[in-house]
């Protein structure tokens, strides 16, 4: 069971950033959606 979670997050495809579409830097099941240079704090 433990292995079919494991190949879940495994095969995600990379997140693209919504705002450039940039492959985003971070863990693709994190709930973030824009790189770091579109993220505006």
């Amino acid at each position: 069971m433990l292995e079919n979670v494991i190949e879940f997050f495994r095969n995600l495809p990379a997140k693209k950033c919504a705002t450039c579409g940039d492959t985003i830097e971070e863990q693709h099941e994190c709930y973030g959606n824009h790189c770091d240079k579109c993220t505006k704090l």
